[in-house]
């Protein structure tokens, strides 16, 4: 299936938490002079339009980041990302994933973006083709062909939309062959959390696997009535100092939400 587009669901408030995090893990990485990978297995267009026909069907950028831009203030590092996004793309621009790296990394630094939708790819293609390597393939299949990639040090984002269900039981298996390819990578798995809980024997089993590892999940209201999404998830490899510090004030910002 490739039906999935994030369009629709661009800056919600499961992006605060994902792009956050990303953001400033990839700043930190940034302080030494020292270059580094990026590899995204499910990019995206990255660049969208709040504006858009998508995003205004579905309100969720109204209840995120158009909400709740004020929890990052202006020298956080997601907020200069998107800042810059505006300034060349016009205000109601949201940078997704792809775009927060390329912004944030530096000319030495490799940024590698896998996307199999071909529109969405069309997009990527037009947006990044200059600033990233582009690959329309299967993210995990680039995610095992890449690691351990040059240089070593790095990200990897694991960000599916999850409209396989074989991914919720594929995804452990992958991040085990990965972690042991590159045992110095960061590793970032992002995941929604599911009135279903499709979502928890995959943690279950990531868990088991690498004890060491940082999780961290937030609650937030359903988009809409009867929306089976009630939460995000990072499970992340090798977090950076400091991360788990800047996910529990995440996690102040969001108990809001639940009052």
């Amino acid at each position: 299936m490739l039906s999935y587009q994030h369009a629709y669901h661009a800056g919600n408030l499961a992006d605060l938490q994902k792009h956050g995090a990303l953001a400033w893990t990839l700043a930190y990485l940034t302080r030494k002079d020292k270059p580094l990978s990026y590899i995204e297995t499910h990019a995206g267009r990255g660049l969208y339009d709040l504006s858009g026909a998508e995003a205004t069907k579905t309100g969720e950028a109204a209840q995120g980041i158009e909400a709740h831009a004020d929890w990052f203030g202006p020298d956080h590092p997601l907020s200069q990302a998107r800042a810059a996004v505006i300034a060349a793309h016009g205000p109601q621009t949201y940078p997704g994933s792809p775009a927060i790296a390329a912004h944030l990394l530096r000319p030495g630094d490799s940024l590698h973006l896998a996307e199999l939708h071909p529109g969405e790819h069309g997009a990527l293609r037009e947006g990044f083709r200059r600033q990233a390597k582009l690959y329309r393939q299967d993210g995990f299949e680039l995610a095992h062909a890449l690691t351990p990639p040059t240089p070593r040090r790095g990200l990897l984002l694991i960000d599916p939309p999850y409209e396989i269900k074989d991914d919720y039981a594929d995804i452990p298996r992958h991040i085990g062959k990965i972690a042991k390819a590159w045992n110095v990578g960061i590793i970032m798995l992002w995941y929604p959390v599911l009135t279903s809980g499709a979502h928890e024997d995959m943690l279950a089993r990531l868990m088991r696997a690498h004890p060491e590892a940082l999780r961290h999940e937030v609650r937030f209201p359903p988009a809409r009535p009867g929306h089976g999404m009630v939460g995000s998830g990072l499970f992340v490899l090798n977090p950076p100092f400091g991360l788990e510090e800047e996910l529990r004030r995440l996690s102040t910002l969001f108990a809001k939400l639940n009052r």
